[in-house]
């Protein structure tokens, strides 16, 4: 009798907090994972409206007569583009059917796992277009080599970068520091220490809720799932919610978005209507896009044409910021290197913090006056978080014996601050 009487009360307790958890989801909003997040400025964030327009380009039949240019045009001139191929020359390597062929951990890259489909494509294009990569390079030299993708498109440059990082010999062994990756709206490609190491290197876009992302679901059980996918994904909310955060950190194998996060945020919550849009980016451990939004917008905010016009209206909105407080140049400058300052003390946060967690980490990359000790270190053999954890453990022994020396007449072993202060954590 008293078993039977419990079952009604394990009933309520289940509808109980399976109602918080619904008030929870529908009450978390996309701009809670940002909220903590600097400020973009307009020099940083200046390239992405227009690398935006390029891709929505790409959808023209006829670059001399556009149909569906944007206002203002698409910005490039159709006799600069050097080469051109549709759909039916990647021979399938931009299908969607790519984001199936993954399994959790099947593909490793640089001590770490990524997409297995997306690496595979990015492959394919670097081995088919090297050489015209490797031409214009050696014709301009002063020039950066920018890649650019939305979507799938952004997987897979996010690991192309990765591959030509690896394999910079074959392109004149191009600085490092003359690359950049632009991925909008990217699918979740790496594992955590990769998008974190090569946060250098690529910057992700996100326009407020979208679900690509966010989406932890192995793609292949989604379409599988099609016909009851607000099942699957109700399902998918309910894991992400009960795994504790440092569970999902340690998970090797979790895949995340990739690089430099910048989060266009253009709505509050129980709030109709757009706001003036607002950039956040940082280069985050936990926090990195980890629950989906429930939201209406979850879809419309992947489109490429939304991400232009919200980047577009988030960029004018800096400009004009900028051109009311009259900053003098000479402050403007001062100012972008403080900003790139930030973005180094936040990459080596990231890095830190990541090691604090014992997550494998790979030896480090430059990332502004950020410089790596003994590059030659990861090619001797050994764990890669080992050798990442001992060579943090050196900058730190000589970050602390050059501002905080000790007294060799004190037998105290107290520490005295110089007066000189390097502008560099790490050197």
């Amino acid at each position: 009798m008293s078993i039977l009487c419990c079952v009604p009360v394990l009933e309520c307790v289940y509808c109980l907090g399976c109602s918080h958890w619904l008030w929870k989801k529908c009450m978390y909003s996309a701009g809670h994972e940002s909220e903590s997040w600097g400020l973009a400025t307009p020099d940083e964030f200046e390239p992405i409206p227009r690398l935006c327009r390029f891709i929505l380009a790409v959808y023209e039949e006829d670059l001399h007569d556009p149909m569906w240019a944007p206002p203002g045009g698409y910005g490039l001139d159709p006799h600069h583009v050097i080469l051109k191929k549709d759909y039916d020359q990647t021979q399938g390597r931009g299908d969607y059917a790519l984001l199936l062929d993954n399994k959790l951990g099947q593909t490793k890259f640089d001590g770490g796992y990524v997409h297995n489909g997306l690496l595979k494509a990015a492959v394919w294009v670097f081995e088919q277009e090297c050489e015209v990569l490797n031409r214009l390079l050696e014709e301009n030299p002063s020039y950066s080599l920018t890649f650019v993708g939305h979507s799938l498109g952004a997987g897979v440059v996010s690991l192309l970068v990765l591959f030509v990082v690896q394999n910079r010999g074959r392109l004149g062994n191009i600085e490092r520091k003359r690359i950049r990756c632009f991925a909008i709206a990217p699918p979740r490609c790496m594992s955590l220490h990769l998008a974190v190491t090569y946060a250098d290197v690529i910057n992700s876009v996100v326009l407020q809720d979208d679900f690509l992302p966010r989406t932890t679901t192995a793609l292949e059980d989604v379409f599988k799932s099609i016909i009851c996918l607000p099942c699957l994904l109700c399902l998918t909310c309910v894991k992400d919610t009960f795994t504790f955060e440092e569970k999902k950190l340690k998970d090797t194998r979790r895949l995340y978005a990739p690089g430099r996060l910048y989060h266009i945020v253009v709505r509050k919550p129980l709030r109709l209507g757009r706001y003036p849009p607002v950039v956040r980016t940082a280069v985050p451990v936990d926090g990195r896009f980890d629950q989906l939004v429930l939201s209406c917008n979850a879809t419309a905010d992947h489109a490429i044409i939304w991400i232009q016009r919200e980047s577009q209206r988030a960029l004018d909105l800096m400009l004009e910021e900028d051109q009311v407080m009259q900053i003098p140049a000479e402050q403007k400058i001062v100012r972008q290197k403080s900003v790139v300052e930030e973005h180094d003390e936040e990459y080596r946060a990231a890095i830190m913090k990541a090691a604090s967690l014992n997550i494998p980490m790979s030896p480090s990359p430059s990332y502004g006056t950020f410089h790596d000790a003994e590059e030659g270190e990861s090619s001797a053999g050994g764990s890669p978080s080992m050798w990442s954890f001992k060579g943090m453990k050196r900058k730190w022994n000589r970050f602390a014996d050059r501002h905080f020396p000790m007294d060799d007449d004190d037998d105290s072993g107290d520490m005295i601050l110089k007066k000189e202060e390097s502008p560099a954590l790490f050197v």
